[in-house]
Formats: C-alpha cells, structure tokens, sequence
C-alpha cells in the first residue's frame, strides 16, 4: 500500500544530492576570513612553552611565533588575535604594564606588521594579566570596581596597541561604557577610520575558561568576575550589553563562550543583522572537543561544530584549532 504524501512534506528530493545538500546550508562554509587565530606571546623572545592544559597549543615569544604564523599564512591565515603574558614585567593594581613600552604586545607589533602585511591583527585589551589582583578593572580600596578609573585604563591600553599597529582592539573587560571612552580616545588621536574596535560584548562568566586562565596566569587572587561579566542564564543582559555596545560605536560583537550559546548568537544576530558577529570557542570547548581525537573523529567532530556556529550567525569564530581547520580546507 502507498502512502499518500503531501507535496510540500517530500523532502528527500531536496538533498538526495552533494551539491544539493551544499545548497540547503546557505551561509554556513567555512573560510580562512571565517576563522581568527588566538595566539599567546612571551616576553622572552626566543621562548615557546607548550600549554598543558591545552593540547597543540603553544605561547611563544616574538621570534618563535613569526616563524610558526609563516606557515600558517601560507595555508591562508587572515587574522590572529594577540594576548600578552608577563612574568618579569611588575603586576601592580592598576595594570601599568599592559601598556608599557617593554609590554610584549606593544614591542611585537611593529614586528609582526612587517613580517606579514595582509594579516589582520587583533589585539585582546583587558587589565587581568597584569594586575596584582587578577581582575579586570582597577579596585577601590574595599575592592569593589573602580569604574571611572577601569574604563580610563582600558582606553589607555587600547590607544597604545592602536599606536603600536593593531587593527583590531578588542576589550574583554566587561566594563560599562568601555567602548565610548575606546572611541573617543580613537578619535581625539585621529584613529579611527585606522583601528576597529571589536566588543566583547556577549561574554558570560563560564566555567569554561579554566585552561585559558591557566595558561595566562590571570586568575582573580580574591573573588570572581560575576559582577562584571554576565550571568550565564541571562538572555536579556546579553541584548542589553550587545544595544549598549553598538549605541557607543563598537564595530563587531562578540559572545564567549561559543557552543553553549548560540541561542545568544542568534538573538545577537537577529537584533543587530549589519554588525559582523564573532564567537570565541573557549579553551573549555577546545579541551572537550580535542577528547575526539581519541575516536579519530576530531576533524569532522570540529567542522560540525563550525558548521553550527555559522549557522547561528557568526561571521568569524575564534579558534584554537585555527591551524587544523586549515589543514581540512586546504585537504578539501
């Protein structure tokens, strides 16, 4: 006996083919200009250590990470987003060393600029990694927020990796009105048409950056970041924070972390549509998805992730696994 089908519920026919199948996923390829490649880097020049915690990744100092971003470039790389560790450089409460002359960022640069001019870089702007205290922003003296002097600082930094040669400055903070006194500080140094600035503004305090922490030594040494980062359970606030940014001229938005909220990807997407959309896929989410490897499903494991996240609406993912996925496009 047939069953009788309804026209519009045959759906089989729409995808029985590859190129069908290719046809059905609109907006969700995956492109070297898709992919941004977080890189950790030394104040040693020649050193490299690899990271734990974190499989087939690596902080290097300026003179190991050019030679390692060469061949990356090669297989076509188009953006990197720098963080910068210090250990002999001083910690101190207000985070003067992030914009030191002698900060690792500000003396890379120019080096970086030169080796490779048609890569897009990026630099993340926060106070974590180099305050005593480990927190974001500058503390009063009970150790809450210092908000006035926090903000003043990360526009501070921003301007002198924008100085210094980024492209890309891309404050992790979390402070309200981070992004206006980024911008003015752009403006009043005739910048910004030079410099984007690309807001975090989507990111939640997750338990998923364990291994992130671990490798940059940023911990809170008192404390969490709940009250400056967003309750994970929170749709809303995410809206609210990703209005807020664009109203003060943030270029990009951000959520961090990825796979757990792409609901927020979509929402983010939906409410700003002519905003390019970025998601960072944590070092939470690179240790669980590296597990795969042990079945030999990691490349396909991964690009489904990927996939997903195109999906959802994100323009550009920030990947740990950047150099695998240009392996398999340069396979494919």
């Amino acid at each position: 006996m047939s069953l009788f089908l309804k026209p519009e519920h045959i759906l089989q026919g729409g995808y029985f083919n590859a190129t069908l199948r290719k046809l059905q996923e609109p907006n969700t390829s995956i492109e070297p200009h898709n992919i941004m490649y977080p890189v950790f880097l030394l104040e040693e020049e020649d050193a490299i250590q690899a990271v734990t915690s974190m499989p087939n990744v690596y902080r290097y100092g300026i003179n190991r990470l050019i030679p390692a971003l060469e061949e990356l470039v090669r297989k076509g790389l188009k953006s990197i987003l720098i963080f910068g560790i210090v250990t002999a450089l001083p910690k101190g409460p207000e985070g003067k060393s992030a914009d030191s002359p002698e900060n690792p960022v500000v003396k890379a640069l120019p080096k970086i600029r030169a080796a490779f001019p048609d890569l897009l870089i990026a630099c993340d702007v926060c106070l974590c990694p180099y305050t005593s205290h480990g927190h974001c922003g500058v503390l009063t003296d009970s150790g809450a927020i210092d908000h006035a002097a926090s903000v003043k600082r990360i526009a501070e930094v921003a301007l002198a990796y924008a100085k210094a040669g980024a492209h890309v400055v891309a404050p992790s903070d979390m402070m309200d009105n981070r992004i206006k006194a980024i911008k003015d500080a752009l403006v009043a140094n005739r910048l910004e048409n030079q410099v984007s600035v690309l807001s975090y503004s989507c990111k939640f305090a997750s338990s998923m950056y364990g291994p992130f922490r671990d490798t940059m030594k940023s911990s809170p040494m008192e404390g969490d970041r709940k009250c400056y980062q967003l309750p994970p359970g929170s749709a809303h606030l995410a809206a609210r924070a990703a209005a807020r940014d664009v109203a003060e001229g943030a270029d990009f938005l951000m959520v961090k972390p990825g796979l757990p909220y792409l609901d927020i990807v979509r929402q983010t997407k939906d409410q700003f549509p002519h905003h390019p959309l970025f998601i960072y896929q944590v070092s939470g989410e690179y240790a669980m998805l590296s597990r795969s490897n042990d079945s030999g499903e990691l490349e396909t494991t991964l690009m489904e992730v990927l996939k997903c996240m195109r999906r959802a609406g994100a323009d550009c993912i920030i990947t740990y696994f950047a150099p695998l996925v240009l392996s398999i496009i340069s396979k494919n």
